[in-house]
């Protein structure tokens, strides 16, 4: 048992990205944290993590050991889910990544409703663009909008799919008039979304093939959708964003959505977690909840 307590402080720390924040989330002590991992490398005769005055990384050996305890993680988790897909009452901490804004003005709103009704459960939302590795990084359950790159590893299904639109302020198009048709787009101002030195093309369905490229003319990129949702209202161009984004701005009247009759693209929304035998009931019952509750966040 005392070599079990130092493998779960070791994948800890690691997670945790040092021996402080460790400690802190353990509620132990900086020094406790530092002798029990030192007593894990004097039983495995290794270094699992290189020390400096700042901070800690890990050894070759120490991520060869980490990926392994993972699966040994993922073993006795697998061993719970057998014993609570037993039981009625869904219980434990619920780890799950997904993007900010969409999962901010989405996917929370319509998970947090999970705890008044299963008091045993613990939600732990992380909000970040980046993609996350499940297994590395230790979730349950991402939620992700657009295509899946193929991935022996998991497991996915589609939630529900979110449509794009096209928009503008009012004062813009009275200025500058109003695109009606897909050609009328190149001779508009347009804010796109760039990140990394690209920028995302604005894509319309098209007879006989999978979409048609419609870009305006740009000179302001922003990698931030709320970002250009405030620049389209104050007026700086059009906007090719997601229905659910400008809902109440189209309500309001402070956007207008233009070229209503040329059909709209739409990305799928999904549920991806670790492939397993069996579903942890906890991943199950968000993921039921996400597919019965997230299309009425995103019309």
């Amino acid at each position: 048992m005392e070599h079990l307590k130092g493998i779960s402080v070791f994948v800890e720390t690691v997670e945790a990205g040092g021996f402080s924040a460790a400690a802190r989330k353990l509620n132990l002590t900086r020094s406790a944290v530092g002798k029990t991992i030192a007593r894990l490398e004097e039983r495995l005769a290794v270094r699992l993590f290189h020390r400096t005055t700042r901070n800690q990384s890990l050894t070759d050996e120490g991520r060869f050991f980490y990926e392994r305890c993972l699966r040994a993680m993922e073993e006795i988790r697998l061993g719970e889910a057998l014993l609570e897909s037993g039981r009625r009452e869904v219980r434990g901490k619920l780890r799950i990544t997904m993007p900010v804004i969409f999962g901010r003005r989405c996917v929370a709103p319509a998970l947090i409703s999970l705890l008044e009704g299963h008091p045993g459960l613990e939600l732990d939302l992380s909000f970040s663009d980046r993609v996350a590795d499940l297994l590395e990084d230790g979730f349950d359950l991402a939620v992700r909008n657009g295509p899946l790159k193929d991935d022996p590893d998991t497991m996915a299904r589609r939630l529900a799919r979110q449509r794009m639109t096209v928009c503008a302020s009012p004062a813009y198009l009275e200025k500058h008039g109003e695109p009606l048709h897909l050609e009328d787009i190149a001779g508009h101002d347009g804010i796109v979304y760039g990140k990394r030195g690209s920028n995302r093309t604005w894509i319309f369905p098209a007879p006989g093939d999978p979409w048609r490229s419609a870009p305006p003319r740009s000179r302001l990129r922003l990698d931030d959708l709320e970002a250009i949702r405030d620049a389209a209202r104050a007026g700086v161009g059009l906007a090719w964003l997601p229905c659910w984004l400008v809902r109440d701005d189209v309500a309001a009247g402070s956007l207008r959505q233009v070229l209503k009759s040329v059909p709209a693209v739409t990305f799928d929304t999904h549920a991806v977690w670790p492939k397993s035998p069996v579903m942890l009931p906890k991943v199950r019952l968000a993921i039921d909840t996400l597919a019965r509750e997230l299309p009425r966040f995103m019309e």
